[in-house]
């Protein structure tokens, strides 16, 4: 069996530089980061669920100093099935819903999640959007459509791809560079990165630039490498 690709540096210095190139969030001082964090629930991703469960606090915690951060989780899975919950403002709340959902069979609702977040940023700014999954077995057209609507409502898709499959390689890319977001393959050999920059997307969508420059120093690794991306931006 073939070994599945992790991402190499060049992909990791890619993906940072393009989240220090996304539209800033724009709020108020005392609002919070609005960030939702979408996951394939299909059978082919049951043996990695768990661990994103956990990874997922990760955010919370980078972003507390921040003034905090609200997530919603949406998942997809079985017969059409497409769930968000309400918007969770600690990991333990979200980390509740996440464990109360298992795995099931059915095809990938990509679409769905790029209309429920347009229809979330109607009722209050969404400052990212979060994908994690494996596969892509939809209309490219109609995704990159939607894609394209986000990218001129300033939310970025931030996509983390797990496999080397590569049709959804070429539809992943085409969402995260119409969104304005970024691309970043994993496996499940790369569970400390991918908390990284999961970590680094959240402190993005709490602060922007500046935020996520001062993460980098903090936390060295692959976040520090994304300082140097940032000298001399705001």
């Amino acid at each position: 069996m073939a070994k599945l690709p992790t991402s190499s540096e060049d992909e990791v210095a890619r993906f940072l530089k393009e989240v220090s190139e996304a539209p800033a969030p724009v709020r108020g001082t005392n609002e919070r980061g609005r960030l939702i964090f979408a996951m394939d629930a299909t059978a082919s991703r049951e043996p990695t669920w768990d661990r994103a469960c956990h990874i997922q606090s990760e955010m919370f915690t980078e972003t507390s100093a921040l003034g905090g951060l609200a997530v919603q989780l949406l998942y997809y899975r079985g017969f059409g099935q497409c769930r968000a919950s309400k918007w969770a403002v600690n990991p333990d709340q979200l980390l509740r819903f996440m464990t109360s959902v298992r795995c099931l069979g059915g095809t990938t609702q990509i679409r769905k999640v790029l209309k429920h977040a347009i229809k979330e940023n109607t009722r209050e700014k969404v400052d990212a959007l979060v994908f994690v999954g494996d596969a892509m077995e939809e209309e490219v057209d109609q995704l990159c459509h939607h894609a394209g609507e986000l990218g001129l409502l300033n939310v970025p898709v931030f996509i983390f791809h797990e496999g080397g499959d590569p049709i959804a390689e070429r539809a992943f890319r085409q969402i995260t560079r119409l969104s304005g977001g970024a691309y970043c393959p994993f496996d499940s050999g790369s569970a400390q990165q991918l908390k990284e920059l999961l970590s680094a997307v959240a402190v993005y969508a709490a602060g922007g630039r500046q935020a996520l420059l001062s993460y980098g120093k903090k936390k060295g690794g692959d976040a520090l490498r994304l300082t140097h991306q940032l000298q001399g931006k705001n």
